[in-house]
């Protein structure tokens, strides 16, 4: 906002340097963005006298002009058809800058010029530019010309918060300048010189929206004469960048500028009825606005209007079917406080930004509608003439009650580091028209003053404290506190810990976006009814790609191997451990757990030399999971090829049980899905749910000495289906739970013609040891031999 100093200096007295003030000002909390002179042009333009003027002897259309400024005499050449003998003039002498660029002394068709005689146009103080502007007689020659016209102004150019709607206008931070400088302002004066019948008998006003507008005041002036504003408040409205419009438009616009209170003059005889309806706009009403704009109101938007309908958008444009016109005579002045919410958002629906909105919707004084409605009459009748209808018309139904705020000392001093006494803290508060009451031994009640709303904590009050005794003035200290990080929770140390043993296992982990987009959940073969098919969406997501909350890390990861294959990665481990997000039916928050996956492909051994080019397969996964299983103490998982999800292949995968509880499940990816994702090579891919395996770890192994006393193995060869799963014999055997038999594994599968098509050979090794004697062949054999008939007869296969 732009303040003219000089404005400024009739509401109160201050001391400091312009530099100084807006430094104080900027330190106060109001950033004072640039400090100009108001009329840049004038510098160095001086009132002259021109002594003489004589014909240019080498051109007809110029004169050779002797011009005297009191202490010194300048010779210059001029051009203007005006200029003559015994004239006040303006006289821009070398170094000036106008318009067209910097005065400079030259010689002009051989005679030497020592300057420029200027009309209004080039000084910027008019549009008239035909010739000199000729000064009156009375102006003081040799003076500086913005002196000489009490022209002599600096602007300064003040970033409003939008918390202090109360500073913009002058007399605003005229309260601010005021408590820096520990002064009181000047109110201007208000008392209107009222004639002729009451306003009551003339006019009324109706507020049907209470909420909307709280308060609505009214005065009337009849006779007044529309005309061009007087220089005094042309000269105001156009200091702060306000364009004059006429003497009755001007006075509105300057009582906003001067106190913040926007105001709107009605052609009292336009209005129909002669009476005013503050309302909410009703559903598809339609309204021209004063630019000439046909607007559809939005609901619950602020209306004013006549008997017959809308004139004005509250608190925001006036219409066109009431503006003030060169025949108006009687003018209604409105002055209302509407409530800052509902101005905002009827401002950002119609697209409409004008000052009345812009102070509206920040919050203006309740409490300030009488005083600027006065001060508006009285200047229209001093600018416009007329008389001023008895009183006014004032309808307040909802009362605005400021709040009372509890002022603790210590705890502000706590808050700012300080130790100001309370009566220092009571002495700045009062300075910015607070009224502080004592309430107790360092306590304060404090009613911030109407014009303030922002002031509703103590910490706001804490705030103007600091500002005000100013910030350079709080000691600096240092945090008394130590600052330590919170310790990890069991389940952040497991999945930290996790993370560090995939690492050493080969993986690589990837972080992707919880944002996917709904098309690769269906790359996944679900079905329909599936709940990963109805993920949390985003209300205003930033591309489809991202449009919905993963359900799964399967389609990252998929993602990531196609990514890195097309970058001819020939070996491929990576893995993520992060949250997935389940919608919960009926409930507004998805559940989140945790969940570990990871993918295999390409070679087994990135390095040729060491690996050859073997694959990798579903053993690789399978051993990635029980690496896991390892790491939570889960023993006795059991993979089974039941319950596999659509997007692995069914004759490579298996689901992982730990008793009843289903931990996830792993494979190879199904042909579909991987040419869904343009994945153009066997991948392998591992699914667990971390937080089921946290909640299933066993007790942290502890250690054993080693076996005193050799183990003794032995050897079973079956002949067994193709289709038999080689696990279940395992399974079967080890559910005697022998205490002899201390480990089962497979050494050996062997497919050939001579054993036949559709049966294979498994090898199963037997590994017996007691802890506290060597075992003899003869009870090893015979345990052995009791497993091996079992087997046989369970499973119908033959010993090789």
């Amino acid at each position: 906002m732009l303040i003219s100093l000089k404005w400024l200096s009739q509401y109160v007295d201050c001391s400091l340097s312009p530099e100084r003030l807006a430094d104080g000002l900027t330190m106060a909390g109001l950033e004072v963005e640039s400090l100009s002179p108001r009329y840049p042009r004038l510098k160095n333009v001086i009132v002259a006298r021109v002594d003489s003027v004589e014909p240019h002897p080498n051109a007809d259309r110029l004169k050779l002009c002797s011009v005297s400024t009191g202490n010194a005499s300048y010779r210059v050449v001029c051009g203007a058809p005006n200029v003559r003998a015994g004239m006040l003039v303006p006289l821009a002498v070398p170094g000036a800058e106008l318009e067209g660029g910097t005065v400079r002394e030259a010689v002009v068709r051989g005679q030497h010029s020592q300057g420029m005689l200027c009309s209004e146009k080039e000084l910027g103080l008019g549009d008239d530019h035909s010739g000199i502007w000729i000064l009156p007689e009375t102006t003081p020659v040799g003076k500086a010309l913005d002196a000489a016209f009490g022209i002599d102004d600096m602007l300064m150019e003040v970033a409003i918060t939008p918390n202090r709607g109360d500073c913009l206008s002058v007399f605003g931070i005229a309260r601010e300048v005021a408590a820096l400088c520990k002064t009181q302002t000047r109110f201007p004066e208000t008392s209107p010189e009222e004639a002729g019948p009451a306003i009551e008998s003339l006019t009324s006003v109706t507020i049907d929206d209470p909420d909307g507008c709280p308060r609505y005041s009214a005065r009337l002036v009849r006779g007044v004469k529309i005309g061009p504003s007087p220089q005094w408040l042309k000269d105001r409205v156009e200091s702060a960048g306000v364009r004059s419009i006429n003497n009755i438009v001007d006075v509105t616009n300057f009582i906003m500028l001067e106190l913040g209170q926007p105001l709107h003059a009605f052609d009292f005889d336009r209005l129909r009825e002669h009476r005013i309806v503050v309302r909410k706009s009703a559903p598809g009403e339609r309204f021209t606005t004063l630019d000439g704009a046909e607007r559809e109101l939005p609901p619950d938007t602020v209306m004013i209007c006549d008997g017959a309908g809308p004139v004005a958008v509250g608190g925001i444009m006036g219409g066109l079917n009431s503006e003030i016109e060169p025949d108006t005579t009687n003018v209604l002045i409105e002055s209302a406080y509407f409530q800052p919410l509902s101005i905002r958002r009827s401002s950002k629906r119609l697209g409409l930004k004008t000052e009345s909105a812009y102070r509206f919707e920040r919050g203006t004084d309740p409490e300030g509608v009488l005083r600027a409605l006065d001060r508006a009459a009285k200047l229209m009748h001093e600018v416009g003439g007329g008389a001023i209808a008895s009183g006014r018309i004032d309808v307040y139904p909802r009362p605005v009650t400021p709040p009372v705020v509890a002022l603790r000392v210590d705890a502000v001093n706590r808050l700012l580091g300080t130790g100001l006494p309370a009566d220092a803290m009571k002495e700045v508060l009062e300075r910015i028209d607070m009224r502080v009451e004592p309430n107790g031994q360092g306590r304060f009640e404090v009613v911030p003053p109407p014009f303030r709303p922002d002031i509703t904590r103590e910490v706001d009050l804490a705030e103007e404290i600091a500002r005000l005794t100013g910030y350079d003035d709080i000691p600096v200290t240092s945090p008394a506190a130590a600052v330590a990080a919170s310790p990890l929770d069991p389940h952040q140390r497991a999945r930290r810990e996790m993370k560090r043993r995939m690492e050493s296992a080969g993986f690589f982990e990837v972080i992707n976006y919880s944002f996917i987009s709904e098309e690769a959940l269906k790359k996944l073969r679900l079905p329909e009814d599936s709940p990963g098919l109805d993920p949390v969406r985003l209300k205003n997501p930033l591309s489809d790609e991202q449009a919905v909350m993963r359900t799964s890390l399967v389609p990252g990861l998929l993602q990531n191997a196609r990514y890195n294959f097309d970058r001819r990665c020939e070996g491929l481990k990576l893995f993520e451990l992060s949250k997935v997000f389940l919608p919960r039916k009926g409930e507004l928050l998805a559940d989140e757990p945790f969940h570990i996956a990871g993918v295999t492909a390409g070679r087994r051994i990135p390095q040729l030399l060491y690996g050859g080019d073997r694959q990798v397969d579903y053993a690789d996964v399978k051993g990635a999971v029980e690496f896991i299983l390892q790491f939570f103490g889960i023993k006795g998982a059991l993979f089974r090829a039941e319950s596999l999800p659509p997007w692995l292949d069914p004759y490579e995968a298996a689901s992982v049980f730990a008793g009843e509880n289903r931990l996830g499940e792993l494979g190879r990816v199904h042909s579909e899905v991987e040419e869904a994702f343009d994945i153009k090579r066997p991948v392998y891919l591992f699914r667990l749910n971390f937080d089921k395996l946290f909640e299933l770890r066993g007790p942290s192994p502890f250690f054993s000495s080693l076996p005193k006393f050799p183990a003794v193995a032995r050897d079973i060869a079956l002949m067994a289906a193709e289709t038999l799963p080689v696990e279940q014999v395992l399974d079967f055997i080890a559910s005697f739970k022998e205490p002899l038999l201390e480990c089962i594994e497979i050494f050996d599968i062997f497919r050939s013609e001579q054993i036949g098509a559709g049966k294979k050979s498994v090898g199963y090794r037997l590994t017996y040891r007691a802890a506290d004697r060597s075992l003899t062949d003869e009870e090893v054999n015979a345990i052995h031999a009791k497993l091996v008939e079992k087997v046989v007869h369970k499973f119908g296969v033959s010993v090789r």
